[in-house]
């Protein structure tokens, strides 16, 4: 895909880890009918074997059919993921009440619109970087219980890392009250910038600096295959499921 003055190149990447099933969901999607507009999103499910998949299978369908109806010219892409997170939210919900299981989803997304800019929103601990070359630049912050106490002061981001109640969320989709939404805007992605979205079972075994290195020194491919790799070796056989998606803006020779 080439746009003015880059090329997109992109990979996604999935595994079940160590866990008996797949609850992760990713998708790379592109615009059907506009060049150079992509859709990137991952939804970690939770409830059970066949709640969690089914409440990550609804956020990639109702996320195909928001996206496939997306007008540049006359929408926002905000507006757009906004949209997803709503209708994913009560789909879910709904799906709770006719299974009597308990679905729940994370959702991260992001949208690079064909002229450059980017607009992404999150609910719950999947997360979105932007790197420009190796240097970080910006994450979501996580919808969690020990991110709301690094917010308080009272532990560190490494204190964080391997905190016993990492996995407890303070938000998601499918749950009785509204999920928790943060929103961002990028005026305008050059050469050499790089997006991921990835679960927590990728990004919880990696330092910013360490995402950088392998983002500007490897294909999208290999980045994501190494970062899969290397997360499913440090988990040492207690690792999640696993979902990356990488984007890359490479210069046009």
């Amino acid at each position: 895909m080439a746009t003015t003055g880059y090329r997109l190149t992109a990979s996604t990447g999935i595994h079940k880890g160590d866990r008996e099933y797949q609850q992760d969901q990713v998708a790379l999607l592109q615009h059907p009918r506009i060049n150079g507009c992509v859709l990137a999103v991952v939804a970690d499910g939770m409830g059970g074997r066949s709640g969690g998949r089914k409440a990550s299978d609804q956020v990639m369908m109702t996320a195909k059919q928001l996206f496939d109806r997306y007008d540049p010219s006359t929408e926002e892409a905000s507006a757009i993921l906004a949209q997803i997170i709503k209708e994913a939210h009560l789909v879910i919900k709904l799906t709770a009440i006719s299974s009597e299981q308990e679905p729940h989803s994370t959702l991260a997304a992001f949208i690079i619109n064909a002229g450059g800019d980017c607009h992404w929103a999150h609910t719950g601990d999947s997360r979105i970087y932007h790197y420009r070359g190796a240097t970080f630049v910006k994450r979501t912050t996580d919808h969690s219980y020990v991110q709301a106490l690094v917010n308080k002061g009272e532990i560190t981001e490494e204190q964080a890392a391997v905190h016993p109640q990492s996995n407890i969320l303070m938000g998601c989709l499918g749950t009785e009250s509204d999920p928790p939404v943060e929103r961002h805007y990028i005026s305008k992605l050059r050469a050499g910038d790089s997006l991921m979205v990835c679960s927590d079972g990728v990004w919880h075994y990696f330092k910013n600096s360490e995402i950088g290195s392998v983002l500007s020194t490897l294909s999208a491919r290999e980045a994501t295959e190494f970062l899969i790799e290397k997360a499913r070796s440090r988990a040492r056989g207690g690792g999640d499921n696993l979902s990356i998606v990488v984007v890359k803006l490479e210069a046009l020779d």
